[in-house]
């Protein structure tokens, strides 16, 4: 195997002979002889040498006749051998001459070049380049043995000893798909050992003049197991860097990944000095899972360290876990400034392959920590986690069993986090079972008709415990000392039927039990406590609800046809309203009352006060509810001349609710809501929006009160409220047929799945800078003068109104935008920022520079202004091979300004 390996790292090297010039032209007074004439010995059949014999040196007649020697052959298989021009043989030479598209094949060895000569003499082949008509040397060699590849000027091959000396070999390895070696001159010893003499090793895709190579002087190659080189040094544009070693091992497995060390990276941190960052060691503990230990140390004495582990296990599941923590010194001892803290964060990701168990699935998303490790942690700069205030987990087990009636159980360990209040909602566990849905009364086969057939009910149960409490108490004893467990069984019946053909109805009663362990009891005031003590009482107990409803509703069609030759063919307006009735009876069977205070003032309570699922009901409900939901669609002309049929769009949709309590002291109506969305751009864009009209009128105060607005001289209703939202992407592919395909998914650790916040830059992940899929995009003709530059925008809108109280305030009103501009084909600029209307004033902004540099990669993000300013500049090698020569520099934002 020829694998010439780019790695800077040399053994002392065996002397190399001097490079031999195989440019070799055709005698031409040379006489075609057939071989069989030369080589009697040798059977010639399909220009196929079989079994060449060298005699040996010793005479015949030294030799007994009891004692005969048999000859050796000196090839162990056929040579094949092809040219295009001719095959010629030169009996003086002992040679046999190839010319022009010449090919040799020998058990795993293939030799392809325009000239080769095979020296049978010495057992050896030549191979070079040849001239064209314009002198222009073509044709050169193509040495294949094995898998291995090397495509040099010229080449000479041993066939007895399969030693080989290479001049100007250009070898791209599969160690990583990544490294190109070039070597003015290499040396083949055996399978095993190889050496190079002023070698140059690149990741660079241009072979011909790379932009950047490490010069090896000598260097010593074992294939798939390492490059060992004396002194290197770094070239760039060859022009020589002090980027410069000794000397240097390079392990050259032919696996995925390796174990080794991850070199650290360090700098200056002005509240921490001088620092080591993501320093660590890579385990590849095998072909499913793997391991990164990575730590950081800060003179000032702050440190960290993480665990970062992937598995996957090919058609059943995949998943990562990370854990990270961090030792916070904040200012000097003896100064008021000075603190101490830590922050963690635990991150695990799983999911399983659909087809790995069809009844039964287990999935994972966490993301769970101090509330303050986006904001004080040097290492993990996530802008959309800086400013995303909840972190969210959720663990689940679900699994089927089938038949009928199927059964499905689910049990979900769920966890969301404020990072501004630190509040911390946990369920651990959470339990759900269902039954399917049961007909009794459905005929086996057919459709269900009537009520009876269609007469159906259910069996579902949820029961949780539940934690309620703050980071300084996660998981410590008070934590636990506060949980709420709950149980709750439902049980819905529910039919559905016709009425005249058109108006479609249903009746349902819905039964709730719900279980508690835990209850309270009150006592009447205590004038000695000056309070009226409760006491909390564990044990089991239980309540039970029951209502019943029914609902009538229908759909209405409206067609406006115009002419033929409109654009708008027809405008059709789709109503469906429905009416329906709930009936909820008052259980103030499990209220009691009790004097609460020295004025013996008489309250009541019910012993389930605080319980998961609330308590029961006090009231009666007997109300009426209202809705008429709205949707307007055209058909249109299709820009399309060969479609053959109008085009649907939809133009709005619009929806309206409300509710009337029959038994309602006061305040009978509830406020009219009403909500829709508008499509721009064939549905690009939507605009979503929604109100609140209140028909009662308000006091001075603000409060309302039992009085029609309109009869206390206002209008019909009140403009309560209103919001609206609404959101696009726009880019040069939407009317180009080309854009920019950018990953800005900042989801990995928990940000948002796009850049409106800015891109995130986590310095201890490894896959900060992807690598571009350049070799899967088919190259487009450059133009000398072109006026396309691929780009894309997102822009994120909302609006919120208040008036409840007659205040009329705009309390949100903000546009977040980000956009990127490939100004030429390596230069990328983007911007992330947004307009705050209400407080007049640009709301974080971020600025991104990138420019490909072929191999390498140059970053510069800026953030000019705010609490968050901050700026990093990054170059550094693309391949992950070599990822570890780079430079960075950072200025990091003020910790202290976000507290």
């Amino acid at each position: 195997m020829l694998i010439l390996l780019l790695c800077p790292l040399f053994l002392q090297s065996q002397e190399l002979p001097v490079r031999q010039s195989l440019n070799i032209e055709a005698e031409q007074d040379s006489t075609d002889i057939p071989v069989s004439e030369i080589l009697p010995d040798l059977a010639i059949k399909d220009s196929v040498l079989q079994d060449s014999i060298v005699q040996d040196s010793i005479s015949r007649d030294s030799i007994s006749k009891d004692s005969v020697v048999k000859k050796k052959n000196f090839l162990d298989d056929q040579i094949k051998y092809k040219a295009k021009d001719y095959q010629k043989t030169v009996r003086s030479e002992n040679k046999i001459y190839l010319y022009n598209e010449a090919e040799v094949y020998y058990q795993d060895t293939e030799l392809k070049a325009g000239i080769i000569v095979i020296d049978y003499e010495k057992k050896e082949v030549y191979a070079g380049r040849i001239k064209d008509t314009t002198g222009t040397l073509v044709q050169a060699p193509y040495f294949k043995q094995g898998s291995n590849i090397v495509e040099p000027d010229s080449i000479r091959y041993n066939f007895d000893t399969q030693r080989a000396l290479i001049w100007n070999s250009r070898s791209e390895q599969t160690v990583g798909g990544e490294m190109n070696v070039f070597a003015e001159v290499t040396k083949k010893e055996n399978d095993s050992v190889y050496f190079l003499h002023e070698g140059k090793l690149t990741t660079s895709k241009n072979l011909d003049d790379p932009e950047y190579y490490i010069r090896v002087r000598k260097a010593k190659f074992v294939p798939k197991k390492k490059v060992i080189a004396g002194f290197s040094n770094m070239y760039i544009a060859d022009v020589p860097t002090p980027i410069a070693v000794p000397f240097a091992y390079f392990p050259m497995s032919q696996k995925s990944s390796e174990s080794g060390l991850i070199f650290p990276t360090f700098g200056e941190i002005n509240d921490r000095g001088y620092f080591l960052q993501n320093g660590g060691y890579y385990f590849a503990i095998n072909d499913y899972v793997d391991l990164a230990v990575l730590g950081d140390y800060y003179t000032n004495g702050s440190y960290g360290f993480r665990t970062e582990s992937s598995y996957s296990v090919r058609y059943r599941f995949r998943g990562n876990f990370n854990f990270r923590f961090e030792n916070l010194v904040q200012g000097q001892k003896g100064f008021p400034d000075y603190s101490r803290g830590t922050t963690y964060n635990i991150q695990w990701s799983h999911s399983q392959d659909a087809k790995a168990s069809p009844n039964s699935r287990f999935s994972a998303s966490v993301n769970l920590g101090s509330s303050r490790y986006y904001k004080d942690s040097y290492n993990q700069i996530n802008t959309g986690n800086f400013m995303q205030n909840t972190l969210t987990s959720s663990i689940s087990y679900s699994k089927t069993f089938p038949g009928y009636p199927a059964v499905n159980v689910s049990l979900t360990a769920s966890h969301s986090q404020n990072t501004n209040t630190e509040t911390i909602n946990m369920t651990l566990p959470t339990l759900q079972a269902s039954v399917e849905r049961i007909y009794p009364f459905a005929p086996k086969s057919g459709v269900k008709k009537g009520i009876l057939q269609n007469i159906n009910f259910q069996y579902s149960l949820r029961a949780e415990n539940s934690f309620q409490t703050t980071d300084s108490l996660f998981f410590k004893k008070e934590m636990f000392a506060d949980a709420r467990t709950g149980f709750r069984h439902s049980i819905p019946i529910s039919t559905n039927f016709k009425i005249l053909k058109y108006l479609s109805a249903s009746l349902n009663v819905n039964y709730d039990e719900t279980w508690q362990l835990k209850t309270i009891r009150r006592h009447d005031y205590d004038p000695e406590l000056e309070m009226a003590p409760t006491d909390t009482i564990n044990g089991f107990d239980r309540f039970a609800q029951y209502s019943f409803g029914a609902s009538l509703g229908t759909t209405l069609y409206g067609t406006l046809v115009f002419d033929e030759d409109s654009k708008i063919q027809a405008v059709r307006h789709v109503m469906r309203p429905s009416i329906s009735y709930g009936y909820t009876p008052g259980f103030d069977q499990y209220y009691e009352e009790y004097v609460a205070n020295e004025e013996g003032e008489i309250r009541e309570y019910t012993r389930f006060e605080g319980g998961l699922y609330g308590a029961p009901g006090r009231s009666m409900s007997n109300s009426v509810s209202f809705s008429l939901q709205n949707n307007f669609e055209a058909k249109v002309k299709d820009k399309d001349t060969t479609a053959t049929e109008p085009k649907k769009i939809t133009l709005l949709n619009l929806n309206f609710n409300t509710s009337y309590n029959a038994v309602a002291d006061s305040l009978p109506w509830q406020p009219l809501r009403f909500t829709g969305n508008i499509p721009f751009f064939d549905g690009k864009m939507t605009v979503n929006f929604g109100g609140t009209l209140d028909p009662y009128a308000i006091d001075n105060a603000g409060r309302k009160i039992n009085k029609w607005n309109i009869d206390n001289g206002g209008g019909l209703f009140r403009f309560t409220n209103a919001n609206v939202t609404t959101s696009y992407t726009i880019s040069s592919k939407t009317f180009e047929g080309s854009g920019i395909d950018r990953d800005n998914d900042n989801t990995a650790s928990g940000g948002r799945d796009d850049d409106l916040f800015g891109s995130s830059m986590d310095y201890s992940d490894g896959r900060m800078f992807p690598e571009d899929d350049d070799d899967e995009e088919e190259e487009e003709d450059t133009k000398l003068y072109g006026s396309k530059l691929p780009w894309d925008l997102r822009l994120a809108y909302s609006m919120t109104y208040s008036n409840t109280a007659r205040q009329r305030d705009i309390s949100n009103n903000s546009l977040m935008f980000s956009g990127n501009v490939e100004l030429t084909p390596k230069w990328r600029v983007g911007v992330s920022s947004g307009y705050d209307f209400k407080n007049k004033g640009f709301s974080f902004t971020q600025l991104r520079f990138e420019r490909d540099l072929e191999s390498w990669r140059m970053n510069f993000s800026w953030t000019p202004f705010g609490t968050r300013t901050s700026w990093y500049f990054f170059i550094g090698i693309k391949s992950s091979m070599l990822s570890d020569i780079k430079w960075e520099k950072r200025r990091e934002p003020n910790r202290g300004l976000g507290r």
